[in-house]
């Protein structure tokens, strides 16, 4: 399997509710005009790829201007007329994360049999963030529809409101009423820890949305939540990686405050990054981490991003599935893919969510989402869809380890068998023939010392069967450097062992 990255390009899209600003008169600028029957666009997103070889109406009232008014102002409601009109509200735009591998994310496209999101690239697309795309024209636009479907609601409930307080009005008047009156209103309830409403107040003040932002003008949205007091943020590599060398980033908090960040540390290889705050505040509260080894297929899960851009979305699903081979990359030429052993869930996780905290039914931390299975198809797919309830986390267990390392040395280290196997689908990950690369078993590398040779078909890692090479590549970075583990392989059709001491690399290479 593969998923893809969310990635690609989208209309920008406010990190939060926008704010009444206290002015004489509101203006909308054209491009935000919606007209009645105006169509819409759809945003690029990447698609997700099948895995393979490798190496995430009706017219509107109209109103009009009073003389001298300013050119932008809004028109002035007719008077007595009810209801009054809606305030402006502004379009709220639709986003997606890159496109990757097979497996795509809330972010990420990849490469390789079995992929999990990244953005805007073939397989499954990662979940989380969104490249903006040049500014729309004002005739048609997903945030024009989204923007009317606002105002019609707040219409509606307007009118709605009126009539209904009118009603009730006249029946408290009554003597023979028969409503019954609630003791509290909604809003008075206390939500029992453990419910998905108290767990998703605490959770979402140490979540944040991250806009990235490349020198060459291009970036996207994603999520993060606090991971330490020190002003360390836990997201994504690929909700980062256009603004690592260069470029802007920035983490806004569900409060509306806006902190400048700083990457501290990436590993493409496990799509795990770890931010800084810039005058991080004092009062920062990191979210609990879970053992993911102890999560069983049907426990709750709860997730918590911006998809499409519309900041601290709350999500609630099941665990599907563990021990998901994923992989994915960002879709771009130069990219690598990222692998993983992911935790399936059919939580709703779309572009934008990438990098955003998965929980259980307590809030603990569980696994950080990062890529969706897409239901669009082909390499190189430029359309974005949403969620089909399949969606994949890197373990926390996994995570925390890299971004302790990234936090310690700013660089990742993988652990490695020292062979190179093919990505191509099949019955177990082939150790390849020496090519003009290079050997492909390391001279006494882990492999080599082991007895290992090119040809072999790697079968299982200890008790878990490996039909692929991405199979294997996941299975082996969910373990440290140094650990020893039991290849079960076969040579010339004969079933054989060999125990294997993994070494090390350090950085993406």
């Amino acid at each position: 399997m593969s998923t893809e990255n969310e990635g690609t390009a989208v209309p920008p899209a406010p990190s939060a509710p926008p704010v009444p600003v206290d002015t004489s008169a509101a203006s909308t600028p054209p491009e935000q005009a919606v007209a009645p029957g105006a169509g819409h666009a759809d945003p690029q997103q990447g698609t997700a790829h099948p895995q393979g070889p490798g190496t995430f109406q009706g017219d509107a009232p109209t109103a009009t201007l009073p003389p001298g008014a300013p050119e932008n102002a809004a028109p002035a409601p007719e008077a007595g007329a009810w209801p009054p009109p809606p305030p402006t509200t502004p379009p709220y735009g639709t986003g997606g994360e890159g496109a990757s591998s097979p497996y795509a994310g809330a972010g990420d496209a990849g490469s390789g049999a079995y992929g999990s999101g990244g953005e805007g690239g073939p397989g499954d697309v990662w979940g989380s963030s969104y490249q903006q795309p040049a500014p729309r024209p004002k005739s048609g636009g997903r945030g024009g529809l989204v923007a009317a479907v606002l105002v019609a609601a707040l219409i509606a409930g307007g009118v709605g409101g009126g009539i209904g307080y009118w009603a009730a009005d006249r029946n408290d008047d009554s003597s023979d009423s028969t409503t019954v009156s609630a003791s509290q209103s909604g809003g008075d309830l206390k939500r029992d820890a453990g419910t998905i409403a108290n767990v998703a107040a605490t959770a979402l003040p140490s979540t944040v949305t991250i806009e990235a932002e490349g020198s060459n003008g291009e970036g996207g949205t994603g999520t993060g939540f606090v991971f330490d007091t020190q002003g360390h943020i836990l997201t994504n590599n690929h909700v980062v990686a256009q603004a690592v060398e260069s470029g802007k980033l920035s983490a806004t908090f569900s409060n509306g405050k806006k902190y400048g960040a700083e990457v501290v540390g990436h590993a493409q290889g496990y799509d795990v990054a770890v931010i800084k705050l810039k005058n991080a505040p004092d009062n920062l509260k990191p979210l609990p981490l879970g053992n993911s080894e102890k999560i069983a297929v049907g426990d709750s899960t709860i997730a918590i991003g911006a998809p499409f851009g519309l900041s601290n979305t709350v999500t609630t699903g099941i665990i599907s599935a563990k021990n998901r081979p994923v992989a994915s990359s960002d879709g771009s030429s130069s990219s690598k893919a990222s692998y993983m052993s992911a935790l399936q869930t059919d939580a709703s996780i779309n572009p934008g969510n990438s990098g955003g905290p998965l929980l259980d039914a307590k809030g603990a931390v569980i696994g950080i989402n990062s890529a969706i299975q897409s239901s669009s198809g082909g390499m190189g797919g430029t359309s974005q869809s949403g969620s089909i309830g399949l969606g994949f986390a890197i373990p926390i267990n996994q995570a925390k380890t890299v971004a302790q390392q990234l936090i310690k040395t700013g660089k990742p280290v993988y652990p490695v068998i020292g062979a190179s196997v093919s990505l191509e689908e099949g019955t177990g990950a082939k150790i390849t023939e020496n090519g003009a690369s290079g050997d492909a078993v390391t001279p006494n590398g882990p492999a080599d010392k082991a007895g290992l040779k090119p040809g072999d078909v790697i079968t299982k890692l200890d008790d878990r069967v490996i039909d692929s090479g991405p199979t294997l590549i996941g299975e082996i970075w969910t373990h440290q450097p140094g650990d020893k583990v039991k290849l079960t392989y076969t040579r010339d059709g004969k079933q054989g062992t060999a125990e294997v001491t993994l070494g090390q690399r350090e950085g993406d290479s």
